[in-house]
């Protein structure tokens, strides 16, 4: 896809939704300068051009008790299509995998997995992970703490 050029205003634009999604159309329009009919116009065209690509809640993962944040490496003992095609598959079906990135260098995969015990991650690792085709190693890193949450991608 090619990358469209963005104005200032569309980039001011996708700041203030970044930071708040739930603004209204006359806010946003109100925040960057516009009146709300091109501020609409502009936010239709980021959505249609596939820059804006969806608008979420973000939730508080202890609040629900998913008390335990782990980021999992995995390596894989093959990289044959089908083999890499069955493993995001299956990663992408795991509930409990909230984001997974396939990686350069040592290892094949990250995924960042959210659970509510250390005996829950025992038995997603035991049940699933460990089941997925042609893992030849699983290294997993728990968080203690949040350093820098998600926050708006740097627009310039």
């Amino acid at each position: 896809m090619p990358i469209r050029t963005l104005d200032a205003i569309d980039r001011h634009i996708l700041l203030e939704l970044q930071q708040d999604g739930r603004l209204t159309n006359q806010e946003l329009a109100d925040r960057v300068g516009l009146s709300p009919s091109p501020c609409l116009r502009r936010v239709r065209q980021l959505q249609d051009d596939g820059i804006i690509t969806g608008y979420a809640a973000e939730i508080a993962a202890g609040a629900v008790g998913l008390a335990i944040t782990a980021f999992v490496r995995l390596r894989l003992s093959s990289h044959a299509t089908q083999v890499v095609d069955a493993v995001e598959a299956r990663l992408r079906d795991i509930p409990e995998v909230v984001e997974a990135y396939l990686l350069a260098g040592d290892d094949d995969y990250l995924a960042k997995v959210a659970v509510a015990s250390f005996s829950e991650y025992e038995e997603l690792m035991r049940g699933q992970l460990r089941a997925i085709p042609s893992i030849a190693g699983i290294t997993t890193t728990f968080a203690f703490g949040v350093t820098k949450a998600r926050s708006p991608l740097p627009l310039r």
